[in-house]
């Protein structure tokens, strides 16, 4: 997804950049103090009213059993790229004020958040520079039209805790081997490229790092570990670009490393194995740094054809395997990555490159592993050319994604359009795809340890307030109408708010009914669902 541009796939086929059970009966429990305040004196209404609200009282779980439906997926991924480079997304354009930029920021959050979105993939690092304070590496270009010259603060503390405050996840996009956009750009002082010209093969107009050089891959996975020590962040992306994608047929200049490190293995291999090691060697530094950070990639849309590979799909296309290096089965066989995103831009119908079959393909290569699958979509195409036309398209590859239980969401290239929103599709997606809020995914091999649940809900005067929760990173809130509420919490349909920490946190309803409020950590990890009293 990153500079989405217009990307040969191969000469005919022309694509884009691209707990339980349910409590048998009431469970009530008291805070500390209650039996003494009882053998003292009775308490005054206002001091019941208090412990009552302090209690957790009747926590409720929904069972396994409850039935649940696909219309109202409790836990999906629901996110936005905002892409640095070229000034794609953010910032506007370079050289604007930070109160500037941070303006435009909040806008793309606040259009987030009305749709009902849930996380961003903000690009951090566009080609060897940064979008943040770093020692490594200069500063980007895309912030004052300058590389290297300091914009007067750090952006990324203000990109982080904007998005917490809003409920969103905050997942740093990294490019791992561009050195340089252009290949006659004046690098500044002590840029990583000028320190190692040897780390650099200059490539039909650009600089790359060689990948098939260890000193590189360290490199880039110091730099991502750095950013991951330093900042609150949720996740590290990568995108699509391993070795460049083919141009105008210029051979890529890695000959010196290939027969250094090749050890007799075919060019295809040993490059595939390179991007191979710099996908676990990052995999393993992000968790051991932070164990709860989350890391993954958004391939390109197609692994391999059919034609190429019996286990390929019934495809046209360039293949990412071939082409780039990028072999996302390993991947995920390695069980390197915790989620992959391939890039689905491509309609239904499109015979090189249909959304239809690409999709089953992909929802099968990760089914039983334990790697987390999310389809990046293509937003940015909506409203352009044939079946993109069509408003209803973008929307129908959502409802595509129902029949596939593997599918765990979709994230839209790229944060303009999401502001634009082209043909009205947001709405319409919002309307029929996005009808209720929805938790972040529960992602194999992370802790899956609930947080306490919430204390001293109480409702007055139509809004419900409750004591933060400490780790708490937001707050779920069900309103069950009538009746039965043991399988309140099963999936979507009573969900209708997810409200971020803060220091006082409250809900304002809406509509009558019977309200349960849970915890939520970072993770996602749900607490019970406790009634307000």
């Amino acid at each position: 997804m990153s500079e989405r541009g217009r990307r040969q796939v191969s000469r005919p086929l022309i694509a884009t950049t691209l707990v339980a059970a349910v409590a048998a009966g009431a469970a009530y429990t008291f805070g500390p103090g209650a039996r003494a305040d009882q053998a003292d004196r009775k308490a005054s209404p206002s001091q019941e009213r208090a412990r009552a609200a302090d209690a957790p009282a009747q926590s409720l779980t929904a069972a396994a059993s409850c039935a649940t439906s696909a219309r109202y997926p409790k836990r999906q991924l629901r996110g936005v790229w905002i892409a640095t480079v070229h000034n794609l997304d953010w910032p506007s354009r370079p050289g604007l004020s930070p109160a500037q930029q941070q303006a435009e920021y909040l806008k793309i959050l606040d259009s987030a958040v009305k749709h009902r979105f849930n996380a961003v993939f903000v690009q951090v690092r566009p080609a060897s520079d940064a979008i943040y304070r770093s020692s490594l590496e200069p500063w980007s270009q895309w912030l004052t039209g300058t590389a290297g010259k300091d914009p007067g603060w750090d952006p990324l503390p203000f990109l982080v805790d904007e998005a917490h405050k809003r409920g969103l996840e905050f997942h740093a996009w990294f490019n791992p081997f561009r050195a340089a956009d252009s290949a006659t750009s004046k690098l500044p002082a002590g840029h990583p490229a000028k320190v190692h010209p040897d780390w650099v093969v200059k490539h039909e107009g650009r600089l790359y790092y060689n990948p098939g050089l260890p000193q590189v891959r360290d490199w880039v996975t110091r730099v991502v570990t750095d950013v991951v020590r330093r900042y609150d962040v949720d996740g590290v992306h990568f995108d699509d670009y391993f070795y460049p994608y083919p141009g105008n047929g210029a051979k890529f200049a890695d000959s010196a490393a290939y027969k250094k490190y090749g050890t007799g293995m075919s060019l295809g291999d040993w490059r595939r194995r390179n991007v191979n090691e710099l996908v676990a060697e990052v995999s393993h530094a992000v968790h051991a740094a932070k164990p709860y950070v989350k890391f993954g990639i958004s391939p390109f849309g197609i692994w391999r054809n059919k034609a190429e590979d019996p286990g390929g799909s019934a495809t046209k296309g360039m293949s990412g395997y071939d082409a780039i290096y990028a072999d996302a089965k390993a991947w995920i066989k390695a069980r390197s990555v915790d989620y992959v995103m391939p890039q689905l831009y491509w309609p239904r119908g499109f015979a090189a490159a249909d959304y239809s079959v690409l999709l089953p393909w992909w929802a099968n290569a990760v089914k039983g592993t334990g790697v987390d699958l999310y389809i990046g979509q293509a937003l940015y195409q909506v409203g352009t050319t044939g079946a993109w036309k069509k408003a209803g398209e973008l929307p129908a590859h959502l409802a595509l994604n129902r029949k596939y239980p593997e599918v765990g969401g979709d994230v839209f290239f790229s944060a303009a359009q999401l502001v634009r929103n082209p043909l009205g599709v947001l709405d319409r997606i919002t309307k029929e795809h996005y009808t209720r809020p929805a938790l972040l995914p529960l992602l194999t091999g992370f802790d899956t340890t609930p947080p306490a649940a919430p204390r001293g809900i109480a409702a007055s005067g139509g809004t419900l307030t409750w004591k933060a929760q400490p780790g708490a990173r937001a707050y779920g809130v069900y309103r069950v109408p009538g009746g039965d509420a043991s399988c309140a919490t099963a999936d979507a349909r009573n969900l209708v708010a997810v409200v971020p920490a803060s220091d006082a946190p409250s809900y304002a309803t809406t509509a009558p009914g019977a309200y349960y409020v849970t915890a939520l950590d970072r993770l996602g990890n749900e607490s019970a669902a406790v009634p307000a009293g």
